[in-house]
C-alpha cells in the first residue's frame, strides 16, 4: 500500500508537470526549438528596437543569422518575428515598422522588391499542422498598413500586387454546422487563397477563404470576397459581384493627371 500510494503524484507534482507542458506549447508555437528560440529572442532584443538608419544596417547584417535572406533587406525597428528559420526574404525586401510575421512551421516567403507597410501582420500560425499552410508574396508587391493575412490554407501572392490599407485575406473557416457543439469545438476547413498577378485591391476588402482572384483584377474598397473573380475584372460590394469587365478601351476623363511611379 505504501508502495502505491507513493507513485500517485501529488499536488505540486501535477502543476510542475502541466507547468512544463504549457511552457513546452508555448515555445513550440514562438521557434521550430528551443535554441532557436534562445538565439532568435537573443538576436531581436538586441537589434530589433534600433532606429534609423543605423538600426537597418545593423539589422541587414545581423539579421541573416536567423532568417534567410537572398540580398540586402531594409527592416525597420520593432518588426516581431517568430520562427524566424521559415522566412525568406528576397533582395530589396522593405519592412516597415511593426510588421508581424509568425511563420509556423510552413514558412512566409516575400518577393523581390515588395514593400510590407506598417503594422501588417502574415500570420500562418499553423499549430494544427495542416497540409499546405503558407504566405508566398511575389515581387514588386506592396502589403499596405494594418494589412492581415492569415495563412493557415495557405495563401499565394503574385507578382505587381497591391493592397490598400485594411485589406484581410482569411486563408481559414470555422465548422458551424452543430447546434449542440461550441463552434471552437467543431474544427476548421482552409482552403487557401490564391490571388493573381497585377491585381489591385482596395481598402477594408476582406478576401475569403477557397478564394481565387485573377489577372488584372480590381477588388473595390469594402468587397467582401466570397467567390472567384474572373481575370480583368472589377468586383465589388458585400457580398461582391461583378461590376464590369476591364477591356482595355476605357479612358480617363480629359485632363485628369496621370502620375507615374509606385503607390
Amino acid at each position: 500500500m505504501e508502495l502505491a500510494s507513493n507513485s500517485i503524484p501529488t499536488a505540486q507534482e501535477q502543476e510542475n508537470t502541466q507547468s512544463s507542458s504549457r511552457l513546452r506549447l508555448y515555445l513550440g508555437r514562438q521557434a521550430s526549438s528551443p535554441w532557436r528560440y534562445c538565439l532568435e529572442q537573443f538576436v531581436l532584443a538586441l537589434f530589433g528596437w534600433i532606429p534609423t538608419i543605423v538600426g537597418i544596417g545593423l539589422r541587414a547584417l545581423v539579421y541573416p543569422l536567423i532568417m534567410k535572406m537572398d540580398g540586402v533587406a531594409a527592416i525597420e525597428n520593432h518588426v516581431r518575428i517568430r520562427y524566424a528559420d521559415h522566412i525568406r526574404l528576397g533582395k530589396n525586401v522593405y519592412l516597415d515598422e511593426s510588421v508581424y510575421l509568425h511563420a509556423m512551421p510552413a514558412g512566409i516567403e516575400i518577393g523581390d522588391n515588395t514593400y510590407v507597410m506598417h503594422h501588417a501582420e502574415l500570420h500562418v500560425f499553423n499549430f494544427r499542422e495542416l497540409p499546405n499552410a503558407h504566405i508566398k508574396i511575389g515581387a514588386n508587391c506592396l502589403i499596405s498598413e494594418f494589412n492581415v493575412l492569415r495563412g493557415q490554407g495557405g495563401i499565394t501572392i503574385g507578382n505587381n500586387v497591391y493592397t490598400s490599407p485594411f485589406v484581410q485575406m482569411v486563408a481559414v473557416n470555422h465548422v458551424y454546422t452543430d447546434r449542440e457543439q461550441p463552434i471552437i469545438a467543431q474544427g476548421i476547413t482552409a482552403q487557401g487563397i490564391t490571388i493573381q498577378d497585377n491585381v489591385w485591391i482596395g481598402s477594408s476588402a476582406i478576401i475569403l477563404d477557397g478564394v481565387t482572384v485573377g489577372k488584372g483584377a480590381v477588388v473595390a474598397a469594402g468587397a467582401v470576397v466570397t467567390k472567384d473573380v474572373a481575370p480583368h475584372t472589377i468586383v465589388a460590394g458585400v457580398p461582391a459581384k461583378l461590376v464590369k469587365e476591364i477591356s482595355g478601351e476605357e479612358r480617363l476623363p480629359p485632363g485628369l493627371p496621370i502620375y507615374m511611379g509606385g503607390g
